[in-house]
């Protein structure tokens, strides 16, 4: 089963997150979503559907939109396709409790040289374009090392008219589905309040923010 270890993480009577059905839907883009998530430590999720399943990568310190930075990007269990629309609270306890935000979501295509997909994951160098609402463009994941289910990668953005040296984590810190911060959110499902928070920006940078994406 595609997602058998993400089932096995998981007590779906006490925790939100979506079960998923597990099947395949054709006939329309492929997403992506990048989930901030507020653990035991603050992590990005970098997550791309293929196949039936989001597969998904844990980005400790975010995406960068400079070329020149390497971000480390963990691979972690496939999850499933309705888990991009998850925002909200793990109870604590469960794998992962915590606060999660919808930080960024659009689509995605494979770049020609990786139009094989498979063979490109497999080969451990994926070249792929993304179009999100803070991340656009062509970017790339590399391999570093295998490890099974933990896998190690770096994720890449290539030099494009999207590339910038502006900290993108930092300058955008809301979330693209409810426009809250990760306290925000916290608050709303009844979740650590003063935990999530310490994901949160300060106050300028998250007023820098709510200004442009009025504009």
């Amino acid at each position: 089963m595609p997602l058998a270890k993400y089932h096995a993480k998981r007590d779906f009577d006490i925790t939100p997150e979506p079960h998923g059905s597990g099947k395949m839907s054709g006939g329309h883009e492929l997403t992506f979503v990048v989930q901030k998530h507020q653990a035991s430590h603050l992590h990005y999720d970098f997550r791309l559907e293929w196949n039936g399943v989001l597969l998904s990568w844990a980005v400790p310190k975010g995406p960068s939109l400079d070329p020149s930075v390497k971000r480390l990007a963990m691979a972690v269990e496939d999850h499933p396709l309705e888990y991009g629309g998850f925002e909200g609270v793990i109870p604590e306890g469960q794998y992962g409790g915590g606060t999660v935000m919808v930080w960024d979501r659009g689509t995605w295509e494979p770049e020609p040289e990786s139009a094989d997909v498979d063979a490109a994951l497999g080969s451990g160098e994926l070249k792929f374009t993304l179009h999100g609402t803070k991340l656009k463009g062509s970017w790339v994941l590399i391999r570093t090392k295998f490890g099974g289910a933990r896998s190690s990668w770096l994720l890449l953005k290539h030099k494009d008219r999207f590339a910038s040296a502006e900290d993108v984590v930092a300058a955008k810190p809301k979330s693209v589905l409810s426009k809250k911060l990760m306290a925000q959110i916290a608050k709303t499902a009844g979740g650590g309040v003063a935990r999530a928070a310490k994901a949160d920006p300060t106050r300028s940078a998250a007023e820098r923010d709510e200004k442009e994406t009025e504009a």
